[in-house]
């Protein structure tokens, strides 16, 4: 979503790069840019006014860092001038100290309400919460089936003592939600209610009626995130007509600009709690301003990503695999098999270009990421089944006929499945050498889809080194075209892979945070 203001503002800093001190004419040139920025991403004008004029003030007030160059103390302000439009500090639910906490749901025809209400259940399911979801919304054609069928998926039980469709009271529903919540002991209570327009009277009143009789702890205004400036106006009418304690932001991995995100907490003055970015029921968690910005700015989001990696990796099994590549043999112990379960692992974190655009530095790869194909992990899982427990265990024992039966097996070609032996070995030795070296490493990333193709020099190199290849086109089809351990020129994933010396130069650039090689089961060396 916000893509262009990433770009837009990456552009910026760069003009800065080379120079030695910000004068009043870099602070002005670069102020305007960051302007015209925030306006291509229909931020409201109000907002990007007060928001450039903080960070020139800043710009010109700050004392220059001698660690700092200008661009990285550009890229400081509006970071922090960022975090703070998108509210500062992380806003949590307020939970009632008597049970059950009453969570009102509310916002537009078609922000996406009653999957968000399924959505936050499964939060407070993983937050050790027992949540029951209420069918207030007795207008919608089919609403009250919608919710019991998400409420299914997720797991969680739906109170729907009407059948909807315009029959029945939506407050009276919503004053029961609550004797049965405490009848059966459920702690917190979501209530979904119809979704309406802004000038809607009727159901404005409807909501400030369900919202007198059941007293709710939190009221969330949903709001989707791809509608621009009219997300504003409308949280403006609701505010004055209902009332709402906080924001949630849905429909985030959508391709508008993004402009409602950084607009409306500024122009409300409510928190945004939560965000939703994608279809997947998981897809939903607490909205932390600082990270938020940290992503605009291109800078990753290391913290959410291990949040994400703590509640995918199982911690028993990472641990083995660590500590397979941290051995005595060099990391062979790690085998296909681990490489397999660790891909696994890390598919289930979601699409491997918003796993990948997690880590600082990835905004500059958004074209490469974004080309990353899924079904060649298939293809790679469809290889890895086709083996036997003991080749995947040892893939030096995988002779050219071995190979052809694999290739058969999983539908793809002998060159296929060579590629991918040799881009593991490869992957596996600089992997050993990082668990047992300065660097840190992910077990489950060897051999990953989306790795830089070779340079020229190494290409050439590759090229002198050559194989002895067949003049029978049967055993050329059938025996390796490379060395186990030799990197190819190509790959099955349309990307080659870096050899020790260059990948070793690049995985310098970037050091995992202590927290997340703690968790991994990987100890940093300190220099």
């Amino acid at each position: 979503m916000f893509d262009t203001l990433q770009d837009r503002l990456a552009a910026t800093f760069k003009n800065l790069r080379g120079k030695g001190r910000l004068t009043d004419a870099d602070v002005d040139a670069t102020a305007r840019e960051i302007r015209i920025a925030l306006l291509e991403a229909d931020v409201n004008l109000s907002v990007v006014k007060e928001f450039v004029n903080a960070v020139k003030v800043k710009a010109r007030n700050a004392e220059v860092s001698q660690a700092l160059n200008p661009s990285q103390q550009i890229v400081k302000i509006v970071n922090e001038e960022l975090t703070e439009i998108l509210g500062g500090q992380t806003r949590n639910v307020r939970f009632s100290k008597q049970p059950p906490t009453v969570i009102m749901l509310a916002g537009l025809q078609g922000a996406g309400k009653t999957t968000l209400a399924g959505k936050l259940a499964t939060w407070l399911k993983r937050e050790g919460h027992t949540p029951l979801l209420v069918a207030a919304d007795l207008q919608r054609p089919n609403a009250v089936k919608q919710l019991q069928v998400v409420g299914e998926r997720a797991g969680v039980h739906v109170y729907a003592p009407q059948p909807g469709n315009g029959i029945g009271d939506p407050v009276q529903v919503a004053r029961d939600s609550i004797t049965e919540a405490e009848r059966k002991l459920y702690d917190v209570v979501v209530v979904d209610t119809a979704g309406r327009l802004g000038i809607d009277a009727e159901m404005m009143q409807q909501a400030a009626d369900i919202r007198a009789a059941v007293q709710p702890d939190e009221v969330l205004f949903v709001v989707d995130a791809m509608i621009g400036q009219d997300a504003v106006n409308t949280a403006n009418a609701f505010q004055e007509g209902v009332g709402f304690d906080g924001v949630v932001l849905t429909k985030l991995d959508g391709d508008a600009r993004g402009g409602a995100a950084l607009s409306i907490r500024k122009v409300t003055g409510k928190p945004i709690m939560f965000a939703s970015n994608g279809e997947k029921l998981e897809d939903f968690d607490v909205f932390h301003p600082d990270r938020m910005a940290s992503r605009i700015l291109g800078m990753g989001d290391v913290l959410t990503l291990i949040e994400q990696a703590e509640r995918t990796f199982d911690a028993e099994q990472s641990a083995k695999a660590a500590a397979k590549l941290a051995s005595s043999k060099g990391g062979k112990e790690f085998g296909l098999q681990d490489f397999l379960e660790q891909m696994k692992a890390v598919r289930k974190m979601g699409p491997l270009s918003k796993v990948f655009g997690m880590l600082p530095g990835m905004g500059q790869l958004k074209d490469q990421l974004e080309n990353i194909d899924e079904k060649e992990i298939d293809r790679v899982e469809a290889i890895i089944l086709s083996m036997t427990p003991s080749e995947r265990a040892d893939v030096t024992i995988l002779n050219g006929s071995r190979r052809s039966r694999i290739a058969k097996g999983s539908g793809v070609t002998v060159s296929e499945v060579n590629n991918l032996v040799n881009r593991f070995v490869e992957a596996r030795k600089m992997m050993a050498s990082m668990a047992g070296g300065a660097m840190g490493g992910m077990p489950g990333m060897p051999g990953m889809p989306g790795a830089p193709r070779p340079g020229k020099q190494q290409a050439k190199k590759q090229k002198k080194k050559g194989t002895k290849v067949s003049g029978n086109p049967a055993k050329r089809t059938a025996e390796p075209t490379a060395e186990v351990g030799e990197a190819p020129a190509a790959s099955p994933f349309g990307a080659g892979a870096l050899d020790g010396a260059d990948l070793e130069r690049t995985m310098k650039d970037f050091q995992l945070s202590p927290e997340l090689q703690k968790m991994l089961g990987q100890q940093q060396r300190r220099p």
